[in-house]
């Protein structure tokens, strides 16, 4: 297309690549990153991942360190190619699995706003763990508190606080009374679940039914990558539309990320299943996809019925100055002839 032919006009939502789970170095558990140069050859992987991401979810457990690390960085002009940067919240439910771990579930915040992350943490504190005849909330300071109860040789104030995010554990109905409670995190804060063995699907294999749905149910998105749980969560499996919503609340999207610790694996998931969302790289696309979910996918690339050779990317009108808008881009899910 001519470089001089300015491009008007909307195209309309298309499919981005999205890495909602991701942790950074300094992580606080199972942090496999280099010690030397570790953030500037991740950062250096971040943006070489390809195809590019549009959305990023800075991952840790329990705590918000790594989001505001890498916040601070793409501040600086790193990352220029995501458009949204948001963290992404790792617990531990006390509810168990047959693999003798436990649930996991995500708290994923929208970055809207210039107190998002005192919001975020003013939530996190109202998540409490008892242990030792005490009570320890979800902030640094108490999870450090937390790691050197159970363990007095923590001396060490990382040492004690990777200890206690260890072991901390929320009670589903903690999070829900928070969530209820406290009305930014009900505007600003999507929870999602873990459908894997360490999630809802190790729940099922315990046979507790209803506290799996339970926990389903609480969800807005869910943690999965295979077909088949996609089909399941958009009513087009085993469970019709009017099932899900009677038994889990409605339909749910599925997402799913490399969740790395390490550098070979950033950007890079297993089995090549990416994460695409339809829209904008906006949180509210997220939310969008929460309320319709068929549009988040899981897959080398994302959903097309045509070819790339099959489809039009743009349309140039020449010899006719009276266009206003000379180039129009197309969607290919939009486009019919």
């Amino acid at each position: 297309m001519d470089g001089n032919v300015i491009a008007v006009g909307n195209r309309g939502a298309e499919w981005h690549r999205w890495e909602p789970h991701i942790h950074a170095p300094g992580t606080v558990l199972a942090d496999q990153y280099p010690q030397s140069d570790g953030w500037n050859l991740y950062l250096e992987a971040l943006e070489a991942v390809s195809p590019p991401l549009r959305a990023i979810g800075i991952t840790d457990y329990c705590i918000t360190r790594s989001y505001e690390r890498v916040k601070a960085e793409r501040d600086k002009g790193r990352i220029k190619g995501c458009d949204l940067l948001f963290p992404n919240i790792e617990l531990r439910l006390d509810t168990g699995t047959v693999k003798g771990n436990f649930v996991n579930i995500h708290l994923l915040a929208s970055p809207e706003g210039p107190d998002h992350v005192t919001e975020l943490n003013r939530f996190l504190g109202r998540l409490t763990f008892r242990a030792c005849n005490d009570e320890f909330a979800c902030t640094p300071s108490e999870l450090v508190r937390l790691g050197r109860r159970l363990d007095p040789t923590k001396v060490n104030d990382e040492a004690a606080l990777r200890h206690g995010c260890s072991q901390f554990k929320v009670s589903l109905k903690n999070l829900l009374d928070a969530y209820g409670t406290i009305e930014w995190a009900r505007d600003n804060i999507l929870i999602a679940v873990a459908g894997n063995a360490d999630g809802t699907s190790g729940v099922r294999e315990a046979a507790d039914t209803t506290l799996r749905e339970e926990i389903e149910k609480a969800a807005h998105a869910i943690f999965a990558s295979s077909p088949k749980q996609r089909e399941f969560w958009l009513g087009s499996g085993k469970a019709s539309v009017g099932d899900l919503r009677e038994r889990y609340g409605g339909q749910k999207p599925c997402l799913w990320g490399c969740d790395a610790h390490d550098l070979s694996r950033v950007g890079k998931p297993a089995e090549d299943r990416l994460c695409w969302i339809k829209g904008m790289p906006t949180f509210d696309a997220l939310r969008q996809a929460c309320i319709e979910p068929e549009r988040a996918y899981v897959g080398p690339s994302p959903p097309s019925w045509a070819a790339a050779s099959q489809i039009i990317d743009a349309v140039l009108l020449e010899g006719a100055p009276w266009a206003k808008t000379p180039a129009v881009r197309l969607n290919p899910g939009l486009v019919a002839a």
